[in-house]
C-alpha cells in the first residue's frame, strides 16, 4: 500500500492533533487520585473495581496502592510511614479509631460542603457517623458496614450430617464433634492475631449479651472484664481453638474461607467480607452455603464500617477526592458494591431488593439496631477502643487462643491488669 505524504497546512494539522492527543493522555494519566487500600482478595478486588469504573465516569482516573492483610495492620503502618514523611496518599481506607486519631492529628481535610449537599447526616447511622464526622466534621465517606458475628457453613455438610445452624454454644461444641468424627474440619480459621481477635467479639458477645458486651469491650469496666462471664468467653475461644485443624497458624482469611466453599471444613466464624469469596466463587446463599449469626449472638449486630478518609490536599487533589467521596456516597454504588464485597451500605435508605437472604437480614437487622441505639463496635476492628488498647487486649486474646497453659481464669485475671494499666 502506498502512503501519501502530508504536505503544508494539513501536516500542521495532523502534528497539532497527534500533541492534543498526547496531552489529554498525560492529562488523563496524571487526573488520577491515589487511594491506598487492604482490599486485596478475589472478591474484594471484584468490589472494587465498581468504584473505580464510576470514579472514571466522573472523569478521574485510580491510582491503585494496595497493601496487602486482610485485617489492615500492614496498609496503617504503611499509611502511618508515608504520613511521617510528608507523603500521603490522597485516600485511604481507614477503619474506626483510627480515623479519628488521624483527624485529631489534623490530617485530614474537609468534606463538610459535599455532605450537606448530599444529606450524608440523615443517610448514614449515628454510630457509623462517629468514625467519618470527626469534632463536627466530615472527613471521610462511609461506603459500607460489615457484621462481624457471623458463620458460614457448607450447606452440603450440614444436609449430609443432618445438622441444623446451632442456635447456642452447647449446640455448637455438638455439632462440632459431629462434623470431626465425619472426618471434616469443623472451624476453617486463619491463625493471625486479628482473626482472634475477631472471633473474641462473638465469645464475649455470646457469653453475656449486648449488655455485657458494652460494659466490657467498649466501657471497660473492670467488674465486666474481671467477671466470671468474662471467663465463659475465654472457655469459648479455647473450645473453638479445638475445633480447628494443626495447620492454621499463619493461613490467611480467605484461604479458610476456600476450605468451607470447597468442603474441607464445615464452618468459618468470620465478618460478611466472606460472603464475597463465595459470591466469586459461584456459590449462592442458601443453596451451597449457610449464613447464621454466631450462636448466642442472634438479634445483636457487632459492626465495623469501611470508609476512605481524604487527606489535606488542595486544588486539583482537592476536586478529585469531592469526586470519589461523591461516588462512594451513590446509593446505586453502594447497593452493587456490597452485593459484590458481602458487606451491606453504609446508607440507611438503600434498596435490599437485589440482596441475597444473608444481606437482606443483615439490612434488616442493622437498621433495627440502629433504632435501638444497639449498633455495637467491633472490639477486634478498632470500632470499640483505642489502637493502644486494642493492642494490649488483642496480645491477651491471641495467647489465651494459642497456648494451652493459660487458662481462662489466668487470661481474665490478666485482662483487667492489660486495661487498666491502658488506661493510665
Amino acid at each position: 500500500m502506498k502512503v501519501k505524504q502530508v504536505h503544508g497546512k494539513k501536516k500542521a494539522l495532523v502534528v497539532g492533533l497527534l500533541s492534543a492527543a498526547c496531552l489529554a493522555k498525560t492529562a488523563h494519566a496524571e487526573d488520577r487520585i491515589e487511594v491506598m487500600h487492604f482490599w486485596t482478595s478475589g472478591g474484594e478486588a471484584a468490589a472494587l473495581n465498581i468504584l473505580k469504573d464510576d470514579l472514571k465516569k466522573r472523569g478521574y482516573g485510580w491510582l491503585d496502592s494496595p497493601v496487602a492483610g486482610g485485617g489492615g495492620e500492614q496498609a496503617k503502618t504503611t499509611l502511618r510511614a508515608r504520613i511521617a514523611s510528608g507523603n500521603p496518599p490522597e485516600a485511604a481506607l481507614t477503619l474506626g479509631f483510627d480515623t479519628i486519631d488521624y483527624a485529631t492529628e489534623n490530617f485530614l481535610g474537609n468534606l463538610d460542603a459535599l455532605a450537606e449537599k448530599e444529606n450524608w447526616g440523615t443517610l448514614i447511622p449515628s454510630a457509623l457517623q462517629k468514625f467519618s464526622k470527626i469534632n463536627g466534621h466530615w472527613v471521610a465517606a462511609p461506603l459500607l458496614v460489615h457484621r462481624s458475628n457471623w458463620v458460614w457453613a457448607n450447606k452440603a455438610i450440614f444436609t449430609k450430617l443432618n445438622l441444623a445452624p446451632p442456635k447456642n454454644f452447647s449446640e455448637l461444641l455438638a455439632v462440632s464433634q459431629k462434623i470431626r468424627q465425619a472426618g471434616y474440619i469443623p472451624l476453617a480459621h486463619g491463625g493471625q492475631a486479628w482473626q482472634e481477635a475477631a472471633l473474641f467479639d462473638s465469645a464475649v458477645l455470646s457469653a453475656g449479651g449486648p449488655g455485657f458486651y458494652k460494659q466490657a469491650l467498649i466501657y471497660l469496666d473492670p467488674k465486666a472484664l474481671g467477671s466470671k462471664t468474662m471467663e465463659k468467653a475465654f472457655e469459648q475461644l479455647k473450645a473453638l481453638r479445638g475445633m480447628t485443624d494443626p495447620n492454621f497458624p499463619g493461613r490467611d482469611w480467605n484461604q479458610a474461607t476456600s476450605m468451607v466453599i470447597n468442603g474441607k471444613a464445615a464452618m468459618q466464624v468470620m465478618g460478611d467480607w466472606a460472603k464475597g469469596e463465595f459470591t466469586k466463587a459461584g456459590k449462592v446463599a442458601n443453596k451451597d452455603y449457610l449464613c447464621f449469626a454466631y450462636p448466642g449472638t442472634e438479634g445483636s449486630f457487632v459492626f465495623l464500617g469501611n470508609q476512605f478518609s481524604m487527606f489535606k490536599t488542595s486544588g486539583d487533589g482537592k476536586k478529585r477526592q469531592l469526586a470519589l467521596a461523591s461516588a462512594i456516597m451513590n446509593k446505586d454504588l453502594q447497593e452493587k458494591f456490597s452485593m459484590l464485597k458481602g458487606s451491606i451500605p453504609a446508607r440507611l435508605d438503600a434498596s435490599d431488593a437485589n440482596f441475597d437472604d444473608c444481606g437482606k437480614k443483615s439490612m434488616a437487622d442493622m437498621r433495627k439496631a440502629a433504632l435501638t441505639n444497639n449498633l455495637l463496635g467491633s472490639y477486634a476492628f478498632g470500632f470499640a477502643v483505642n489502637e493502644s488498647m486494642k493492642g494490649a487486649i488483642t496480645d491477651i486474646v491471641s495467647k489465651a487462643f494459642n497456648d494451652p497453659t493459660f487458662t481462662p481464669a489466668m487470661a481474665t485475671q490478666k485482662l483487667v491488669e492489660v486495661v487498666n494499666d491502658n488506661k493510665s
